[in-house]
């Protein structure tokens, strides 16, 4: 029930989704006797959807949840394992096409393949079910599957954990599956934006992992923020900040992490 109702306000409360229907709502109301709160209405949050496809207000929002794991040194010590988070993958199109399709996370999936050839000895584990509310069967892991069998990744240790449909069911579902001993060390792979919340929830399954953070969208620099290259651009990275800013509210009022914005 909780992952339905977490795609549907997902869906209606996306920035970018949520001003357009305020405009259409304040089109609607200037035929009627709230024709001036509908113009106000109109054109207050048309000036937002200027504001996030080509202002900086994405960058702004990205940024701190970015900062608050640092990228690891080529020194870093070799970890026992490797967690690679699911979200990398387009399934409709995936399924569609007959090959694997990236998403903007592709680099959730190129980091460890570095990674493995650097540490061999660590075991590697991708977690991904499907994330889609009528989903065809098919699975992220079986696409991440063929991709790295086809690129050559040494399949002998990788392990494939295809039942999660969220954060929280990727913590849980993969602690179960490794069973981790204390004093190992495991990397968490996942998305800049996204470590602060996935660190929360693998913290709060009694799961200490060790922040590996890719796919970053901004500098590092708060004053020196990137203008989107297209209104598509940012309004995407609008939605997905609010996205992480929303989970992270949810993740701690529902207990599934003791921090409302958990750093290093």
């Amino acid at each position: 029930m909780f992952f339905v109702a977490s795609k549907v306000l997902e869906f209606f409360f996306a920035p970018s989704h949520f001003v357009v229907f305020c405009v259409l709502v304040g089109a609607v109301l200037a035929f009627t006797r709230f024709r001036r709160f509908g113009a106000w209405l109109s054109l207050i949050s048309a000036l937002l959807l200027v504001l996030m496809g080509f202002g900086p207000l994405g960058s702004f929002l990205v940024g701190p949840l970015e900062a608050r794991f640092p990228e690891l040194g080529d020194d870093m010590e070799a970890p026992d394992g490797i967690i690679v988070l699911g979200g990398s993958v387009d399934e409709e199109l995936s399924a569609e096409r007959r090959h694997v399709v990236f998403t903007e996370a592709a680099q959730r999936l190129t980091a460890p393949i570095e990674l493995k050839r650097r540490f061999p000895k660590a075991r590697l584990v991708f977690t991904g079910g499907s994330g889609l509310l009528a989903s065809s069967g098919a699975t992220e892991a079986d696409a991440v599957r063929r991709f790295w069998r086809a690129i050559g990744l040494d399949q002998d240790d990788v392990i494939y954990e295809d039942r999660s449909r969220n954060t929280f069911e990727n913590a849980e579902f993969t602690k179960a599956l490794v069973q981790p001993k204390p004093g190992e060390r495991w990397l968490l792979v996942s998305s800049a934006s996204h470590m602060p919340r996935s660190m929360g929830i693998f913290r709060k399954a009694g799961f200490p992992v060790i922040a590996f953070p890719v796919d970053f969208h901004t500098t590092g620099n708060v004053w020196r923020p990137r203008i989107p290259h297209s209104t598509s651009r940012g309004m995407g990275l609008t939605d997905m900040a609010a996205h992480e800013w929303i989970g992270l509210v949810i993740s701690r009022l529902t207990g599934k992490s003791d921090a409302l914005l958990p750093g290093s």
